[in-house]
This record gives C-alpha cells, sequence and structure tokens, in this order.
C-alpha cells in the first residue's frame, strides 16, 4: 500500500498489516505485537522523514518466505536515518526517568525477531 506519511493514516496502515497477518493465522499475542511495532515504526516515519514537509509511505507486507512469519517494509524516500544505530537506552535507568523517545525503536527490536535498515 502506498499512502502519506501523515499520522492521521495510521489506522488505515494498522489495518493493512493487521489484515494480512490474520490471513496467515497469527495469534492474539502476536497481532498485538506486530500493532505496536507497526506503530511505532509509521509514527517515526510520518513524524521525521519529511518533516516539515509530507511525502509517501509504502508498506509492503509479504508472507510468502514462510507461512510462520511475516516481513514488514516501511518504504519512503524522506531525510535518511538509521534508528538501528542509536544505543538502546539504558537499562540502569527506571522507565519513568528515560528520555523522549527511542524506546518505541527499542521496543520494536526485543518483540521482532529481525529488524533492519536499509
Amino acid at each position: 500500500m502506498e499512502i502519506p506519511a501523515e499520522k492521521a493514516r495510521l489506522s488505515e496502515v494498522s489495518n493493512f498489516v493487521l489484515g494480512f497477518a490474520k490471513k496467515l493465522g497469527f495469534e492474539k499475542k502476536e497481532l498485538f505485537q506486530l500493532k505496536i511495532c507497526t506503530e511505532e515504526i509509521f509514527v517515526n516515519v510520518a513524524s521525521y522523514a519529511y518533516k516539515p514537509d509530507t511525502g509517501l509511505i509504502t508498506v509492503i507486507a509479504d508472507g510468502s518466505d514462510d507461512p510462520t512469519a511475516i516481513t514488514l517494509s516501511f518504504i519512503d524516500s524522506g531525510i535518511p536515518f538509521n534508528p538501528l544505530a542509536k544505543p538502546d537506552p539504558a537499562k540502569e535507568r527506571p522507565l519513568s526517568q528515560a528520555k523522549k523517545g527511542g524506546l518505541g525503536i527499542f521496543l520494536t527490536k526485543k518483540l521482532m525477531d529481525e529488524v533492519s535498515y536499509a
């Protein structure tokens, strides 16, 4: 799906991804984790990739390699930024003292089997 990279379009992207995952037979826990990660990645692109303008994002859901897995691709032509290059938040600090930002990517890396940036 190709859609404007606007936070207001998040529900459309979530519905697209979760609908695809449901067809593959994903269970509730997996769908919940997938929803969190989809939201984090999409909102990051919508918030920062085209700032201050807006642009398009292509979201691809693929389950052809393994029927028990899904590969999601979020493709944009905005400002390059590799969130995986940032260090994980300090573990010794309580969550309430963590800096704003960065936890969504950290959570995505923990919930998904693999996360990459190209």
